[in-house]
């Protein structure tokens, strides 16, 4: 009698395997993380380099988030379908190759390009390694653990960028950003190739092509304006075609995906509050961060005369903050629930912005101080009950969709906050950038109330 053997299951991993990955897949987290936010420091001796104004330095951070935010999710689409660590190597590769391309620009426009690049290799990466951790850690407790460590990392790439970025310009000049990126790369491919197991989803999902292009045409759009608009006039004729041109994407969107069996985006999540706010939230973290970092960059470096490494330095308070909260954060949402690290995170955000809404050219140095680590621990507080708020009470098959939807806000509160930020300052002389920028700290705050009013709508423990 013929008998059928079945393929055996692979081998659990040992334990300290287990951490190997995670450690490999944490390393290439902190780069994603840190190069959304190391090229702020450098904005300025970018535009002397290659002499461009703010207007065009915008498009040096949103190149590359727009595109990263625009394919996340059928980044981690294809990761199931053809193999995650396939997918991860390819990310790692296409990454490495774009830095290379940016440390070597002769001019903006091949900057902006190859930011743009780093970004699709940047949105192989996130999602994926994730994945990666989830499906080598089997017990939920570990599992559980392994995440808690991989928001503190993600926290304090976010962070630790423009501390980086300072060292690095003053030692080496600008282009170091992107050079720092090479060595790490192929230590991350090497490390890859020798510790991470391949991994499939159970049941890859259908690739939505026309949802992912109308994505990506709403969010370059919608950040497009934002940029250009202080300076092709928010009701000139441009920026009216503009405002139909989103709309109507957005529609045809919303059209496709209703009309899907395997959407790109799960538009039924936002029929609960706690996602909706989550998602909102998220965005306005990060709108806040980004507005801090490009804002107190642009105010150091032209208005007071400070180094790049002097400007960085002053961020180390944001960077503490965020680094000892973050943990504190998941150990709170485990106990207590969601609500009352979303409470810290919004007023101590509230707080920091407030603390500069007077903000001139001789503020004093132990306000800014304080300013940048009341936003530090709000930012750590921040990230994990929203995570939380966004997946939780969902089964695992709506949660990934979930944390994927969530990860993309992020991703767009970056792109918006260098925006709104830079088309505060766009113009202003070094006298006047410290009075142009007085808004974007109440939009600080204003981000910060948000927070407490999502507090609200956080699932109770």
């Amino acid at each position: 009698m013929l008998t059928t053997s079945l393929p055996a299951p692979p081998a659990p991993l040992s334990p300290r395997r287990r951490w190997t990955v995670l450690a490999v897949c944490a390393l290439s987290m902190f780069l994603v993380g840190v190069d959304a936010t190391i090229v702020n420091v450098g904005l300025p001796e970018i535009g002397r380099g290659l002499d461009v104004g703010t207007r065009g330095l915008e498009w040096v951070v949103d190149a590359y988030t727009v595109v990263m935010a625009g394919l996340l999710i059928v980044a981690g689409a294809l990761a199931d379908r053809l193999g995650r660590r396939r997918v991860f190597r390819y990310g790692l590769l296409v990454f490495g190759l774009a830095s290379l391309a940016c440390a070597l620009a002769p001019s903006l426009g091949v900057l902006v390009a190859a930011r743009a690049v780093q970004g699709i290799g940047a949105s192989m990466l996130s999602p994926v390694a994730l994945a990666i951790v989830v499906n080598a850690m089997p017990d939920p407790r570990e599992r559980a653990r392994a995440i808690g460590v991989w928001a503190s990392v993600f926290g304090l790439s976010m962070a630790a960028g423009p501390v980086t970025g300072g060292a690095l310009i003053g030692a080496f000049g600008w282009r170091a950003v992107f050079w720092f990126n090479v060595p790490v790369v192929l230590l991350a491919l090497v490390l890859v190739a020798l510790f991470v197991p391949e991994s499939r989803g159970q049941r890859a999902r259908r690739l939505d092509l026309p949802g992912q292009v109308l994505l990506t045409a709403v969010l370059g759009l919608t950040v497009g304006l934002l940029i250009e608009g202080p300076h092709i006039g928010w009701t000139s004729p441009t920026a009216l075609v503009g405002y139909v041109l989103t709309a109507a994407a957005a529609a045809a969107f919303v059209r496709v995906e209703l009309r899907r069996d395997e959407p790109l985006m799960d538009l039924g999540l936002f029929r609960r509050p706690p996602f909706v706010t989550a998602v909102l939230g998220a965005t306005a973290v990060f709108v806040a961060l980004n507005v801090t970092l490009l804002l107190s960059t642009l105010y150091l470096q032209q208005a007071r005369g400070w180094t790049p490494l002097a400007s960085g330095a002053a961020t180390l308070p944001m960077a503490l903050g965020a680094t000892l909260c973050a943990p504190w954060s998941g150990v709170l949402v485990g106990r207590v629930g969601p609500r009352r690290p979303l409470l810290l995170a919004g007023g101590f955000t509230a707080a920091g912005g407030l603390c500069l809404a007077r903000l001139d050219g001789h503020t004093d140095l132990r306000l800014l101080l304080v300013a940048f680590l009341l936003i530090g621990i709000g930012f750590g507080f921040a990230n994990a009950p929203l995570t939380n708020a966004a997946v939780g009470g969902l089964p695992p098959s709506r949660a990934g969709v979930a944390g994927a939807i969530t990860s993309t806000s992020r991703q767009v509160g970056v792109a918006v906050g260098i925006a709104v930020a830079g088309g505060l300052v766009a113009g202003a002389d070094p006298a006047g950038l410290a009075a142009a920028s007085r808004p974007g700290w109440l939009i600080v705050s204003a981000c910060g109330l948000f927070l407490l009013v999502a507090a609200r709508t956080a699932p109770r423990p």
